[in-house]
């Protein structure tokens, strides 16, 4: 007999500031609603740990899309998109999780997103906190300023695809598993390669929380901050400066793991996410 997992795929039309996208997204569980959102220049593949467990299945239903231009979401057939130069922008990015949650039906989900993703539970917490119970961020900080004079690296006639895998590659922890930090970087090198670079647009360069997170309310919205040991571009410092920023915020450093906790080391990872869950589990009784 074959052994199928319990995970199924779709696609859903989203029309964003006038244009169609064809999103796909993976989901499994049943329960509270809990929006996946995944790396720069990677996909939802990421979270394929969480999908297949079963407990956390019990309780949430988990729904791991791919961002327009990754993964199995190509880029919109209804724009010239080959004639401009990708750049992932935040105002899109957050009302791209928006019209997800509410084109599914969502009831006030729970977001967790990983780096880029972990920066955006910020951004989604400041700017419309009424539309989600809870976010999760991991590897999420105030700001990833600085970093934005290697953006030109990460697309450049004389640096070949394999240059991003390699380096996210010293992004994971030595403890790590080493088939799953191999196929962490698996899957960053299958993306298109302007992709990366445009992601790192909104990381590098637009989120910045300097002197806002104070405002997030987190009696209308949880936060919940998580950092990886081993992470060089979001370490736990800057993970723990916006969680000292947030009143009510609730942060823990991962030991262990790095940059991508969900796929390099899901077993730890898990270990630090179940407290998460059981609490927003409770809160949602």
């Amino acid at each position: 007999m074959p052994r199928f997992a319990n995970v199924t795929g779709r696609y859903v039309y989203l029309t964003l500031e006038g244009i169609e996208y064809r999103v796909y997204f993976e989901e499994a569980g049943q329960g509270i609603p809990l929006i996946l959102q995944h790396t720069a220049g990677a996909d939802g593949r990421q979270w394929r740990h969480l999908l297949e467990d079963e407990k956390i299945a019990s309780r949430f239903r988990m729904i791991a899309h791919d961002l327009p231009y990754h993964g199995k979401s190509l880029p919109p057939a209804g724009v010239e998109w080959w004639k401009r130069e990708y750049r992932l922008e935040q105002a899109f990015f957050m009302k791209f999780i928006v019209a997800l949650s509410r084109e599914l039906g969502l009831d006030r989900p729970v977001y967790m997103g990983c780096s880029m993703g972990g920066h955006l539970a910020g951004d989604l917490a400041f700017h419309c906190p009424e539309e989600f119970r809870a976010v999760v961020g991991v590897e999420g900080a105030l700001t990833s300023k600085g970093q934005d004079s290697i953006l030109p690296w990460f697309w450049h006639p004389r640096l070949g695809n394999e240059s991003k895998p390699s380096l996210m590659y010293t992004l994971t922890a030595p403890q790590s598993p080493e088939r799953f930090r191999q196929e962490t970087i698996w899957i960053y090198s299958q993306g298109a390669p302007p992709v990366f670079k445009g992601d790192l647009y909104y990381y590098a360069v637009e989120h910045d929380l300097t002197g806002k997170a104070a405002d997030i309310d987190t009696r209308k919205v949880s936060v919940y901050l998580l950092g990886g040991e081993y992470d060089w571009s979001a370490s736990p410092a800057d993970v723990k400066a916006l969680a000292d920023a947030i009143p009510g915020t609730r942060f823990a450093e991962m030991k262990g793991v790095g940059h991508f906790p969900m796929c390099e080391n899901p077993e730890t990872f898990k270990r630090y996410l179940g407290p998460v869950l059981d609490d927003i589990a409770s809160a949602s009784r």
